[in-house]
């Protein structure tokens, strides 16, 4: 069987892909880079914004076009569907998660004894998931909706792991739904660690163990709360920048606190989240930071707009992802009253997004001609791309490179 792999969304998405991908391989699945060569498509699916799913239900429709292969759409998407997925053209199953098992059932393939799959990542970076989903409500998400509670995988699970991806690559992405609460789940009693090493119930307590067990590699957060960087990530990340990248993604949503309160992100303000990234600015030399922000939430006046704005200025953010809000069906914003019209919402999007890339463009000129710590992370138009600490790609020709995935590199 050829299998073609697709993945809409996010790193915690890029994960769940290359554990299917890899189960399908262990069972004797060719895998192709062309859907038109493939019998089988395996598209991961991304329920975020609805320009996510209209790019989902256009690349279905596309597979089905150009190639013979039945498609499978697993993911959040997927587990939200009212049928219309299920009902696109040369769709063979809707898998209501990304359980290695349940896709190779519904694409017909034995299932046998199944092994601890061991994502191998990309070029010398690779991503590692500790956990799955969220016990926050936040009113404009139906992730969680698709990916249930908090549940975070145990330490010595993450360690061997963390050990055979160590052997191929210089770079550990940490990823999940809500990272920074690995460990504080319901049930997460089971994360706890056996004896005699400490046990670790905290992200901070979790990195720790991982730089002691694999201090090779240079770890990196996923997206985590500017809140819940803790005193220990927070010295890790002064104290240990050869082991723990200094990069921050930290969600914001809204400098607005009365928009915050709506969208349900009931544990920060804008006074603490901008509190807490001043004092990890003020003892880091070298900072990539960046956030997530939504414009255009319902109810959100100018002058909401304008507080959003001006916290964007007033933080040393390196970089922004700007979402223009968009209806979920399924999650409670889209009963709140005051939708904008999209006119506004595009606008609003369109002058945060101009301020994010005019803050990208005056960091990259201040660490022009600076050295920084690179990893391998891929190429375009033959040229070697380089990521750097604080989140930078550098780009080197070819044969500048002497083979080693890490190595000192100058910003350009």
């Amino acid at each position: 069987m050829r299998v073609y792999f697709h993945t809409f969304g996010c790193k915690a998405n890029q994960y769940d892909t290359e554990r299917v991908r890899q189960a399908f391989d262990a069972r004797g699945a060719v895998v192709v880079d062309d859907p038109a060569l493939a019998d089988l498509a395996v598209v991961n699916s991304c329920t975020v914004t609805h320009e996510s799913e209209v790019k989902l239900r256009r690349f279905v429709r596309h597979v089905a076009k150009g190639s013979h292969a039945r498609t499978i759409v697993m993911g959040c998407a997927a587990a939200l569907d009212d049928g219309s997925i299920a009902a696109l053209p040369s769709v063979r199953a809707v898998v209501a998660n990304a359980v290695p098992a349940d896709v190779l059932r519904a694409a017909g393939v034995d299932v046998g004894a199944q092994h601890a799959a061991l994502a191998a990542g990309t070029k010398s970076r690779a991503l590692l998931k500790i956990q799955d989903g969220c016990d926050e409500h936040c009113t404009f998400c139906a992730t969680t909706l698709a990916r249930g509670a908090n549940r975070s995988r145990p330490v010595d699970d993450l360690i061997e792991e963390a050990r055979a991806l160590a052997e191929h690559h210089a770079e550990i992405v940490l990823t999940g739904v809500h990272i920074g609460t690995w460990g504080l789940g319901a049930g997460d009693r089971g994360v706890e660690t056996p004896a005699p090493r400490p046990q670790a119930r905290t992200l901070g307590q979790l990195l720790e163990a991982l730089i002691a067990a694999v201090p090779e590699v240079r770890f990196r957060l996923g997206s985590v709360e500017a809140t819940e960087v803790d005193d220990t990530l927070a010295r890790l990340l002064i104290e240990a920048p050869r082991h723990l990248a200094a990069h921050l993604h930290a969600p914001l949503q809204s400098g607005s606190n009365r928009v915050l309160k709506r969208m349900g992100r009931h544990w920060y303000t804008a006074e603490s989240y901008r509190a807490r990234v001043e004092w990890l600015v003020e003892r880091l030399p070298i900072l990539g930071l960046g956030a997530d922000v939504i414009a255009g939430f319902p109810g959100e006046t100018d002058e909401d707009h304008r507080a959003s704005i001006a916290l964007v200025r007033a933080l040393p953010f390196t970089y922004l992802h700007v979402f223009p809000f968009s209806v979920r069906p399924d999650a409670a914003a889209a009963r709140l009253s005051g939708q904008l019209p999209p006119v506004v919402i595009r606008d609003r999007a369109r002058e945060l997004r101009e301020l994010g890339e005019a803050r990208a463009a005056e960091y990259r000129a201040h660490r022009r001609g600076q050295t920084a710590d690179g990893v391998v992370s891929g190429r375009q138009q033959g040229r070697l791309e380089v990521m750097t600490e604080d989140y930078l790609s550098v780009y080197l020709d070819t044969d500048e490179w002497d083979g080693r995935p890490r190595f000192e590199v100058t910003v350009n």
